[in-house]
């Protein structure tokens, strides 16, 4: 039997104020991205831009999927 998973998918990407918040399928955050679109802000925190930051975000939520499709393939 295998033990449920700690972060079910699917996750999905809530956008907040100045990051987006990953989610499991349950609502539990699993990471988060923070941006700026002030680019003096950018060069001295090192936040990303929102585009980027959107980017980031759209290949972590894809992990649950392409884990899920690897552990379906064994």
């Amino acid at each position: 039997m295998t033990e449920p998973r700690r972060f079910p998918a699917p996750w999905r990407a809530v956008e907040l104020r100045a990051a987006f918040r990953i989610e499991d399928a349950n609502g539990f955050a699993v990471a988060y991205t923070y941006f700026t679109e002030d680019p003096e802000r950018r060069s001295s925190t090192g936040r990303m831009s929102k585009d980027e930051a959107r980017r980031i975000v759209i290949s972590i939520a894809a992990l649950s999927e392409l884990r899920k499709a690897v552990r379906d393939q064994d």
